[in-house]
């Protein structure tokens, strides 16, 4: 297996060197620029990163950040804003997560590409690797796109409403949106969304994504405690959950995923699927959504004309917004994820599909529109109930497991109670030695 951690292995038996693989990553960089997997780019702090990086478990490994979320130093966080990029400066320190990551031995180099503040579960121009006429998701997509495509082997990623897991399902990789107030969102908390998001990574294994959860996660010093970690059953209880809204393709891979753990000796159950949860969760995370944009907007004094259609209608109805419908969705967050903890009584994990179907088309979502309903509807008609992980706070990883008729990986997740994460990734790593094997179309630069 090609991943982050068989990298770090062979950079420490002297098979490759830290410079080396930098260079390669570089190469592959520029190789794949019309993939459009990244925002920017720091060359010259690459190369001193590889000489001077820490030991830890992923030494040497180059690294990519997101343009959106915790900030690395070198590295002004600009949401793929052009407005917001001509104000931002340099943070001159690392976020606690980034100062985990490069702990961990991690080399960043560069920013990957995001949609318009994160607006889409799509990243343009940013194309899928196996495709170049889909999308890679949003909105981690340039994260998704430049793993798969061998780039690098694990890049930074954020979800406030499936946007680790859509990316993850679209390109063949494993990503876990974290139990809320696993992983530090400080010093700055630019990216807190009431609770809303996580943060981690994408990668081509489940195993990269665990070390990573290990390294990064716990002493978040945030609004919320960390969450004491859960244990699963004995045997695993698990509800397979196949929203009407999703294809054939994605319940079958969802089924065989079923069969699968149970000759892990889990129990499975067919349960409905908590469509009314999800379309509460969407609303939710709209108001939330709006207000954020509204505040970050005037906070930088970005005018409408500056950005997209669509997110100055999304800032616009954010100041529109009474403070008493903002408070009520608190209250109403809680009280979800109140229901969700209830949803496990009896059993441990739910599985179901990611996506509706295949993966949206490259340009699916127009920033042009001002039709917020039919925006937010879109986002969820792609992947229904992905928000209900984020409004509930529930840790739900992703990993392939088959293929579509065209041959693109599918994604399943499967999604636990708050403190579950370690438990679901344990599991996790046991089912994806179940699984085919992704074929990627790129192998990880420099990797011997």
């Amino acid at each position: 297996m090609q991943d982050a951690t068989s990298l770090a292995a062979a950079i420490a038996s002297g098979q490759v060197t830290a410079p080396m693989v930098m260079e390669a990553s570089l190469a592959a960089a520029e190789r794949e620029a019309d993939l459009g997997s990244i925002a920017r780019i720091d060359p010259a702090m690459g190369r001193a990163g590889a000489l001077e990086h820490n030991p830890g478990p992923f030494a040497g490994v180059p690294f990519l950040g997101k343009d959106l979320g915790s900030a690395a130093r070198g590295f002004p966080i600009a949401a793929g804003s052009a407005a917001l990029i001509s104000r931002i400066k340099d943070p001159g320190h690392d976020s606690v997560l980034f100062s985990r990551f490069r702990t961990a031995g991690l080399v960043p180099f560069g920013l990957t590409t995001v949609p318009e503040f994160g607006l889409a579960l799509t990243s343009d121009p940013a194309r899928n690797p196996f495709d170049h006429r889909l999308s890679p998701g949003g909105s981690s997509g340039g994260a998704a796109a430049a793993v798969a495509a061998g780039i690098v082997a694990i890049a930074h990623a954020t979800d406030a409403a499936g946007s680790i897991r859509v990316p993850a399902a679209t390109c063949g990789l494993a990503g876990l949106k974290p139990s809320r107030g696993a992983t530090p969102g400080g010093p700055d908390f630019n990216n807190h969304l009431m609770g809303l998001v996580s943060e981690l990574v994408v990668a081509r294994s489940v195993r990269d994504v665990a070390t990573a959860f290990r390294l990064a996660s716990g002493r978040a010093q945030g609004p919320s405690g960390d969450p004491l970690p859960l244990t699963m059953a004995t045997p695993l209880r698990v509800a397979l959950c196949l929203p009407d809204r999703c294809g054939p393709a994605q319940h079958a891979a969802a089924r065989q995923a079923a069969l699968a753990l149970q000759t892990l000796s889990a129990v499975v159950e067919e349960r409905p699927a908590p469509d009314e949860m999800g379309l509460a969760a969407i609303r939710i995370a709209r108001t939330i959504l709006t207000v954020s944009m509204a505040e970050w907007l005037d906070a930088f004094a970005i005018t409408d004309g500056e950005v997209s259609p669509l997110s100055a209608a999304v800032a616009a109805e954010g100041r529109a917004m009474p403070a008493t419908v903002l408070f009520a969705a608190s209250r109403e967050m809680a009280q979800l994820s109140h229901a969700v903890w209830t949803m496990f009584d009896g059993i441990d994990i739910l599985l179901s599909p990611v996506l509706a179907g295949s993966p949206p088309a490259l340009g699916a979502f127009d920033m042009t529109s001002t039709d917020l309903s039919s925006h937010f509807a879109q986002m969820e008609a792609t992947a229904p109930n992905a928000a209900l992980a984020n409004v509930a706070g529930c840790p739900a990883l992703v990993l392939p497991f088959g293929t579509d008729e065209a041959g693109l990986p599918i994604g399943i997740q499967l999604m636990g109670p708050i403190g579950s994460d370690l438990a679901l990734l344990d599991l996790g790593e046991r089912l994806a030695t179940l699984a085919l094997p992704v074929r990627f179309p790129g192998t990880i630069a420099g990797h011997p």
